[in-house]
């Protein structure tokens, strides 16, 4: 169905529709898209700051390209392809938003579709590279009355 409308009736009921207005630090998202890459590091954490201040490595650039590339070529109100990615320290930008991304925790890719509240932090907080520690379950060795359990 998504596929059949034509993109300004798509914009006019998406109108329509708009609940919630996403901001980050005052900002909307069509204002935050046309900043350059030295205004959007005054919003950000002092840490992304300084990153920023370094300038983006050519991995960094050609992630950017791949993501601006799916972005492009997908359907109005479709998903873009994923792109698979093993740089877990990349800071998510402005631009990133609505794309999908494969980050690698080390055994597997997880997929993550970037949205607006995820600006400002990094691709490696959305996919754990540990499986996170289940406490009060004893194992095998765990306790004496544990010896006596057959290990079948």
């Amino acid at each position: 169905m998504a596929s059949q409308i034509d993109r300004e009736t798509y914009e006019k009921l998406k109108k329509e529709r708009q609940f919630y207005k996403f901001q980050f630090r005052g900002l909307e998202l069509e204002q935050l898209t046309e900043l350059k890459e030295n205004e959007i590091a005054k919003l950000v954490h002092a840490r992304a700051r300084r990153r920023m201040s370094r300038g983006l490595k050519k991995k960094s650039i050609s992630l950017m390209r791949k993501i601006r590339e799916s972005k492009k070529d997908v359907a109005v109100g479709e998903k873009p392809k994923l792109v698979k990615t093993h740089l877990r320290d990349m800071i998510i930008l402005p631009e990133m938003i609505g794309g999908q991304v494969g980050i690698y925790n080390g055994k597997q890719f997880n997929a993550v579709e970037i949205k607006g509240e995820m600006i400002g932090r990094y691709l490696a907080e959305f996919s754990l590279s540990y499986k996170p520690v289940r406490h009060g379950r004893p194992g095998i060795g765990a306790t004496h009355s544990s010896r006596f359990i057959p290990l079948k």
